[in-house]
């Protein structure tokens, strides 16, 4: 139902109180995936309260509704096994630095109600994007970690000084296992893509306001 409501209104159509016969589309639908439609005032949440990471390109309003899009896919293929719900005090936390995006308990609640959210729909946004993270503990050889550590010796200079294996090795380690995870992550969203149904409606008209 409050998705059905989300696309009315993302259909709405508002006269302009000077009497002209111009109208302003309050909303507008960019995207269905599988049942679940995304607008621009969902791409507009997802920037100001940090749900997606900001994007500088040309094209910013594009880029954030490709991370939604890849963000529902996930949600959709994890609720179908029913994973654990995260634990509140992570979710609790999650909400926390949000609100600390803002100056204050009164800015928060403004940014609330321009983005047409409730605390607890921005709570649950939250416990979904918990939800949809990997914890798959991944195993590297430590041939993996000395290459990274030979390949990449920028992330393990300090004050023009390679540091040396030993020193970094548990340093190199995570950034491998890092690497890895999100070689993962990028191929199941690649397949994910692949089967499911995606309805691109956007044209890039416009960027995105805070």
């Amino acid at each position: 139902m409050a998705a059905f409501r989300r696309f009315i209104a993302g259909l709405a159509i508002l006269v302009a109180a000077s009497g002209s016969a111009r109208a302003e589309i309050i909303d507008r639908l960019l995207a269905v995936v599988d049942t679940q439609i995304i607008t621009l005032s969902d791409v507009r949440a997802a920037l100001r309260f940090g749900l997606v990471p900001e994007d500088v390109s040309l094209d910013p309003t594009g880029a954030v509704l490709q991370r939604l899009i890849d963000r529902r896919l996930m949600l959709i293929e994890v609720d179908r096994y029913a994973p654990p719900e995260p634990a509140d005090p992570a979710v609790n936390a999650s909400l926390a630095a949000v609100e600390r995006r803002f100056k204050d308990a009164l800015a928060f609640e403004i940014a609330l109600t321009q983005s047409g959210l409730t605390r607890e729909e921005l709570r649950r946004q939250l416990r979904d994007s918990l939800q949809q993270r990997f914890s798959t503990a991944l195993q590297v050889s430590d041939d993996e970690v000395a290459r990274y550590y030979r390949e990449h010796p920028e992330d393990f200079t300090r004050d023009g000084q390679l540091r040396s294996f030993d020193d970094v090795r548990e340093i190199a380690r995570t950034r491998v296992i890092e690497s890895q995870r999100a070689a993962f992550v990028r191929q199941w969203v690649e397949g994910l893509r692949r089967r499911g149904a995606v309805q691109l409606l956007y044209l890039p008209t416009a960027a995105v306001t805070k």
